[in-house]
């Protein structure tokens, strides 16, 4: 039983439960130092945030003790000498006392920054020669949190030592070695888990988004995360920085971050927003009447119907890569860049969008996805947007109709959601569908009702599809129906046959469908011009009789002042913006190409041509667009 090392493995889980611990008691001392900035309803409040800033903790708590855990349960046979304990001590204190600081710098300087520590704080800290003077100014002014500090890490050197190792030597090698190696996969794999969140196959890794997942106040996800999380989490990630083209009266009136519609809307229109995964463009008839594609076949014969009663894009783009990345873009009308908006280090911010102008007129707002609770951080971003409720997998209870993998299935949750919503109106609904998701699978119930095509995506694309024809069916039976607005398109595209969706900007296409039964918002027609998922928001806002000022990089599709468009979008390696009669590519720096707006595979770049006057306004406009972008997103202006 020696050679198991049942003292190490101890002494190992004991010294982690004082970091956990001492975790909390800097959670507690942020509260009580910010507690008239972050409101918490009572004792009890506090401790179910406080449980679940656990999570997050242990990620971090992983982070900076995985070479601790390492060196404590490695098989060396010295791991109980004197020495050896007495170097591990002074690895633990150091690499957990530095990192630990983070949460009491935090403790100061969320009062000015209103965020958690991020990476940014490094590109700050590169523009500052006085960070010397800063850190002593800061001292003489919050003595006792330095205090507080240096009584903590006594506490914890004095705790750390009530466990001690007694120095043993192994006597069976072969039985030492084996138990011990065995101990360090199973630590190594629950190390893994830990870092990541969870051991789900539905979930990324969670992130700054998800801190906002159980809160009732955005500003809560602060008490929920800590500053080492923040820290590491954002680390090479951030590629967001101020920059300075242009002056204001540039942007003002070139680039007209602010729009203003006047439209009388009497009753208040309810909304319906649909959100489909992976749905491109490519798979909808009705969308592709005009590309010429031969032998072209659709596989949504629901949706192209709908298309004939509905006002449609044809030439439609979505503004990111990733499911987050359409959420953002949808409903907040805020693109994701090269890194994205919603896992950077500045998404945790109050952000004005369709949500918080349907709350200001009083409806009742929900979003609906029907993955476990936080999956794709749609949950944590919800409530950054101002959602009054979230209905997810937990919500829905059945799991007899969980795919296994990623949600329910759209049928049943589609028929969950027409029976669910407009208990209460006016009321604006967003649903983010699952099934159109690898590994694209349907019910088994409906192996054999659709047909194959080449591509995977293509069948369940139909399930999803036959999934609307029902919601709609359903729908139409309601007493809500006759007075609301839908909206259908993409998060972002997915698998693509045709040669025409294999072309850099159409790797964005996405159809989007505006959809009305009552005839008096005229939502009929096909429209060719350039849209996307931005443009959503202030279509939204006019439709409504919203008449205050909105801030959105879009437009609205159906006002009568025929604004300019400025499509965006990224490709992981730089932005992509329409703009007039031409496409440009910028690196953050500068422009790096300039394509016809028919040139949609980028094939033939123009920047080395004899620039003419809109091509050099367009340069312009790309980088005072971005010039904007930044300074909204991190001097936090999204309102």
């Amino acid at each position: 039983m020696k050679n198991l090392r049942w003292q190490e493995f101890f002494a190992l889980i004991y010294r982690l439960f004082l970091v956990f611990f001492f975790y909390q008691i800097a959670r507690l001392l942020f509260w009580v130092f910010n507690k008239d900035l972050i409101k918490v309803e009572g004792i009890s409040e506090y401790f179910k945030l406080s449980y679940y800033g656990t999570a997050f903790d242990t990620t971090a708590i992983l982070y900076v003790n995985a070479v601790f855990i390492l060196l404590s349960i490695i098989p060396i046979t010295i791991n109980t000498k004197k020495s050896y304990q007495k170097f591990l001590f002074y690895w633990y204190f150091i690499t957990n006392g530095i990192t630990y600081s983070f949460n009491f710098g935090d403790i100061i300087y969320y009062r000015f920054s209103q965020a958690r520590l991020t990476s940014a704080a490094i590109e700050v800290g590169k523009n500052e020669n006085n960070l010397g003077r800063i850190f002593w100014n800061a001292l003489l002014q919050h003595p006792f949190v330095f205090i507080w500090f240096i009584v903590i890490i006594f506490i914890w050197i004095f705790l750390y030592k009530k466990v001690k190792v007694n120095e043993e030597k192994p006597k069976q090698l072969v039985s030492y070695f084996i138990s011990s190696i065995v101990i360090l996969c199973i630590t190594a794999t629950l190390v893994v888990g830990g870092i990541r969140g969870d051991f789900k196959h539905s979930t990324r890794p969670i992130n700054l988004v998800d801190a906002n997942k159980q809160v009732s106040n955005p500003l809560q996800g602060n008490l929920v995360l800590n500053s080492v999380f923040s820290f590491f989490r954002t680390l090479n990630t951030n590629n967001f920085k101020l920059v300075h083209f242009v002056d204001e009266k540039f942007i003002d009136k070139e680039i007209q971050p602010y729009k203003l519609y006047n439209r009388e809307a009497e009753p208040k229109p309810n909304v319906v927003i649909f959100i489909i995964e992976s749905f491109g463009k490519e798979y909808s008839g009705a969308f592709n009447r005009n590309t010429n594609i031969k032998d072209f076949v659709s596989y949504t014969p629901f949706f192209d119907s709908l298309a004939t009663k509905s006002l449609i894009f044809t030439n439609a783009f979505a503004n990111g890569r990733q499911s987050i990345h359409g959420m953002s873009s949808v409903l907040a009308g805020i693109p994701s860049l090269t890194d994205a908006f919603t896992s950077s280090p500045y998404s945790n911010q109050k952000i004005q969008s369709i949500v918080s102008v349907c709350n200001d007129m009083g409806y009742d707002t929900s979003f609906y996805h029907g993955a476990p609770n936080g999956s794709m951080g749609f949950q944590g971003f919800g409530n950054i947007l101002g959602f009054k409720h979230y209905f997810g997998k937990t919500e829905y209870n059945n799991d007899n109709d969980f795919d296994g993998i990623w949600a329910i299935w759209d049928e049943p949750f589609f028929q969950y959601f027409a029976k669910n919503i407009g208990k209460k109106q006016p009321f604006m609904s967003t649903l983010f569908s699952a099934s159109s998701h690898d590994p694209f699978k349907v019910p088994e119930k409906y192996q054999n009702k659709f047909k194959s095509g080449p591509l995977q995506i293509h069948i369940p694309i139909q399930y999803t599809d036959y999934a609307l024809k029902k919601f709609f069916e359903t729908a139409s039976k309601q007493p809500w129906y006759q007075n609301t607005i839908f909206v259908i398109t993409a998060d972002h595209t997915n698998q693509t046959y045709y040669p025409e969706y294999q072309k850099a900007m159409n790797r964005f296409a996405i159809p989007l469908l505006f959809f009305s039964p009552n005839s008096k918002y005229n939502l009929k027609g096909v429209d060719d011009r350039f849209a996307q998922q931005m443009d959503i928001y202030p279509t939204l806002a006019d439709l409504l009789g919203y008449n205050k000022k909105i801030r959105s990089w879009g437009r609205s599709l159906v006002s009568d002042k025929n604004e300019d468009y400025m499509i965006v979008n990224s490709d992981s390696i730089q932005e992509q913006l329409i703009i007039g009669n031409y496409i440009y590519t910028f690196n953050g720096k500068e422009v790096t190409g300039i394509y016809d707006k028919t040139d949609l595979a980028l094939s033939k770049n123009l920047i080395k041509n004899n620039l003419n006057a809109e091509q050099k306004l367009g340069i312009e406009k790309t980088k005072a667009w971005y010039q904007d972008y930044m300074d909204r997103v991190i001097n936090r202006k999204l309102r």
